[in-house]
């Protein structure tokens, strides 16, 4: 029996418009996958790389520690969502409200105008935590305020919301159990007030998270770091919810604490999560691979976590490229965050789509490395003193954290110690002509072989593309969809409407 033609045309189109309304007007609500992009580094990767390299592994939202001008152009009409941070160090001058409206004129509403998708302003790094040099920036709640409430007067606090990352340290330390959870005695009240404050504005509370230093810290087993639940190890509450992972349980500590302070239905994000490849116990590329392979599908599951099952975690992973230059107070693994090494190449698989496929992430596009040729020691023992003050040298400017026990060239003996210090100082400065940056008062030369030795890599840098900018660094929940989730939303419906078409076709 056939159907009328007009009656099947009707049936079919109110199809189609059902499917538009379906995925364009739904709250489908999805963890986002982003990514931390530091720029401490010799030689930086030009950010239209770093761009392309986001966007051709699918990545669409990006916190930037440090920028200037070039490196927001470069995110215009992109479709990433940027998030922008503004130092620990410059907080002390944005209590000024008036030196805040120039800054936010200047830094964040001229770029909003030039289609750049500024989504969040970090006002600082983790200033509440004592894990650096035992600094704590209490004044930054009001910075965090001033900022917010100057966005709401010019017209875009509903774009752009003002966040502050907390490190596990401004929780009370050695909680057996989440529930147990609570804000330091000397912050609980700063906090109380700024969550509350930022409920009110619709802002997340940004957490990080880094299960392998949190384990090791604890004296947890290390398998407990990992999702794949294949730990022995587990640990259940008081409610009778049990842990069998170091993520989960400190996201729900989070929670407790946040709940104490009066708030219950405040969005969390972990705005760092990571695992470095080198400078920490259990700290390599096939560690790493394996966290980000149950993490990832985790997120895109939204699973939830044992208190709050079935909530969508937004998860910034730290971070995109190991940064050289870094400060190694808390150890040399903090110059070893990078999913990708310096040059733009993986170190490992991981699919960024959250979707679990045993595959290396894409490449950055347009890379030029310096020549193929290394500086090395040429093992004249004669002047051990020299040759120490040499080695040290290289060591204080150059980044010599492989050598340190248990990095991945800790095993080097005497003489291949010292070429590797003279090598990443080569490396470093250019290649500089070899009587410069490869003399060493005459003991380092230069070869075109490369000296490698199994895990230890002998690195050659790329060519200085894009110097630093000096300035002020400076880091929204964007109502209704992103111009990234946008163009997600039109790519679902154009694989959608050959299908429909097939559909329609059957009836006619």
């Amino acid at each position: 029996m056939r159907f009328p033609f007009f009656h099947v045309r009707g049936v079919a189109l109110m199809i189609v418009m059902t499917c538009c309304v379906f995925l364009f007007s739904t709250n489908v609500v999805e963890g986002v996958i982003g990514i931390n992009w530091g720029r401490m580094t010799t030689n930086r990767l030009i950010p239209s790389m770093v761009v392309d390299l986001l966007l051709q592994n699918e990545i669409r939202e990006v916190r930037l520690f440090s920028t200037s001008k070039n490196v927001l152009e470069a995110f215009s009409r992109s479709g990433i969502d940027v998030t922008i941070t503004i130092p620990n160090q410059n907080l002390k001058g944005m209590l000024d409200p008036k030196a805040v409206r120039r800054w936010i004129n200047q830094r964040i509403i001229s770029f909003i105008r030039e289609e750049v998708d500024i989504r969040y302003i970090s006002v600082g790094t983790d200033p509440y935590s004592k894990a650096y040099n035992n600094l704590t920036f209490y004044y930054a709640s009001d910075v965090l305020k001033i900022v917010q409430n100057t966005l709401n007067d010019a017209g875009y606090g509903g774009k752009v919301k003002a966040i502050i990352s907390h490190f596990f340290d401004v929780l009370n330390p050695n909680i057996s159990k989440p529930s147990e959870a609570d804000f330091r005695p000397d912050i609980k009240n700063i906090l109380t007030d700024l969550i509350r404050f930022q409920r009110e504005n619709n802002a997340p509370f940004f957490m990080d998270i880094f299960p392998i230093y949190y384990v090791h810290l604890r004296g947890w087993d290390s398998e407990f770091a990992f999702l794949d639940n294949k730990s022995n190890f587990s640990i259940v509450d008081y409610n009778g919810l049990k842990y069998t992972n170091a993520f989960d349980f400190l996201h729900d500590s989070f929670l407790w604490a946040i709940r104490k302070a009066g708030v219950r239905d405040m969005k969390l994000v972990a705005g760092q999560v990571g695992w470095p490849t080198d400078g920490y116990p259990n700290a390599s590329p096939e560690n790493a691979e394996r966290f980000y392979k149950s993490l990832l599908p985790f997120v895109t599951s939204n699973r939830g976590t044992p208190l709050q099952p079935g909530a969508p975690i937004d998860t910034y992973l730290h971070s995109l490229s190991d940064e050289n230059l870094l400060k190694i107070d808390r150890g040399a693994f903090q110059r070893h965050w990078g999913i990708y090494r310096f040059d733009g190449v993986p170190k490992y698989k991981i699919d960024f789509t959250g979707q679990g496929r045993d595959i290396f992430p894409t490449k950055a596009q347009g890379v030029t490395r310096m020549p193929q040729r290394w500086c090395i020691f040429n093992g004249d023992v004669s002047n051990v003193t020299a040759l120490k003050a040499e080695f040290e040298m290289a060591c204080q400017y150059a980044d010599c954290t492989p050598l340190a026990p248990g990095g991945s060239c800790s095993h080097l003996d005497f003489q291949h110690n010292i070429s590797y210090a003279f090598n990443v100082y080569f490396q470093m400065t250019g290649q500089y002509a070899e009587n410069k940056s490869c003399s060493f008062q005459g003991l380092g030369k230069v070869v075109p072989d490369n000296p490698s030795i199994g895990t230890c890599i002998f690195p050659v840098e790329i060519l200085a593309a894009e110097e630093a900018v000096a300035g002020v660094s400076f880091g929204a929940a964007l109502l209704g969809a992103t111009s990234g989730e946008m163009i997600h939303r039109v790519y679902r419906l154009a694989m959608l409407l050959p299908f429909l078409l097939v559909f329609i076709l059957t009836l006619m």
